[in-house]
């Protein structure tokens, strides 16, 4: 019954999908760390739905910092940010209680808390929490960009549809932080919308593929073994709903290379060390070796489709067919890349608070190699 993750700097999650609020809490940030309400409120913008590609659940998302900052500034004790729940039908959830919706947590939610969850629009198991992440998240992207760390990611598949590749890293993650729908060709990026719109005209959902790069990490970061960077990444990322796999660098495709094709070869640039290929993701024996973090996260299609599916009802013991009311997103995928930059940041901060110490999160200038 955790909600907790990190080591050094942790975030905790607290709420409902229907519930008062919800809300998150950062604990381990040093003082001083600038925190930015406008930022905050742009990510939680880029998270909120998007026209007929989305859920018509659209929420204000007034955020409230109640703790951890003074003067536009942390404190260095837990920071606590709120967000309400204002525009709920929880009366579309009622017919639910005991019939488990294909591909929800409707049914191990039962069966780990008792019945005493609350079910209503999935409950703390909702993506409506990833809004609490998102908000704090913001907190920690600021936090890296004052060490001159970049985060930024695209949709680079969606029902089957592709985007081109990253080129520049610099210019890419500049357009990219900037875009309500996050990809790197527009043509693309049209075609994958009409996509998701017809998906969602035939009932169904969609999913696909983000893709990450972050620059500016410092070589050393990780561990070997348990806690390396791949594992605490992939840790964060898998608590984001919808999340089916991760791959770092060339990943699942590299293993029908050889050994000479997959391999990074080293060499010296402007006095640093440097690879001429990056299929590794910028990570060697769990630690970062100075290039950029390079990682894919697979995105299942949404669960509630509005088709008639196979089901059980948990209580009764009995099957069970359901067709879904209630409001809900055709896709995904164009929501969650901003939160997948939140868990990013949040994991990288923690990482490096436990290299070069928490307070080394704070002040001005970069991390060095």
């Amino acid at each position: 019954m955790k909600n907790t993750f990190g080591s050094s700097v942790q975030i905790t999650l607290f709420g409902e999908s229907h519930g008062k609020t919800i809300g998150a809490v950062l604990d381990g940030l040093p003082a001083g760390i600038p925190v930015f309400p406008e930022r905050i409120a742009k990510q939680l913008e880029l998270r909120r739905p998007y026209g007929k590609i989305s859920t018509g659940r659209v929420e204000a998302d007034r955020f409230e910092i109640v703790s951890g900052v003074f003067e536009g500034k942390t404190t260095g004790t837990p920071l606590c940010i709120i967000i309400p729940n204002e525009n709920v039908q929880s009366g579309d959830y009622t017919l639910l209680r005991s019939v488990a919706r294909p591909g929800h947590a409707d049914y191990t939610a039962y069966v780990k808390y008792h019945g005493f969850e609350d079910y209503r629009g999935g409950g703390h198991f909702s993506g409506r929490v990833t809004a609490a992440l998102t908000a704090a998240g913001a907190v920690a992207i600021a936090a890296l960009q004052g060490k001159g760390i970049r985060i930024g990611t695209h949709i680079t598949r969606c029902a089957g549809i592709c985007d081109r590749g990253f080129v520049d890293m610099k210019e890419d993650i500049g357009e990219l932080n900037g875009k309500v729908f996050a990809v790197l060709d527009e043509k693309a990026g049209a075609e994958m919308q009409e996509a998701i719109r017809i998906a969602a005209k035939e009932g169904d959902s969609v999913g696909g593929i983000l893709e990450t790069a972050v620059t500016g990490v410092p070589a050393g970061v990780g561990e070997p073994w348990f806690d390396t960077l791949e594992g605490i990444l992939a840790h964060g990322l898998f608590s984001i709903p919808g999340i089916k796999g991760v791959q770092f660098g060339a990943g699942f495709d590299g293993t029908d290379l050889r050994g000479s094709e997959f391999n990074d070869p080293f060499r010296m640039e402007g006095g640093q060390v440097r690879t001429l290929s990056n299929n590794n993701g910028g990570i060697n024996g769990g630690i970062t070796n100075g290039m950029p973090l390079l990682f894919r996260c697979a995105v299942k299609p949404t669960p509630t489709i509005f088709r008639e599916q196979k089901t059980v009802d948990f209580r009764k013991g009995e099957d069970a067919m359901l067709v879904p009311k209630g409001r809900h997103d055709p896709a995904i995928i164009h929501r969650a890349r901003v939160v997948v930059d939140s868990v990013t940041a949040l994991a990288l901060c923690d990482l490096l608070a436990q290299r070069y110490g928490t307070e080394g999160l704070g002040g001005t200038g970069c991390f060095t190699d």
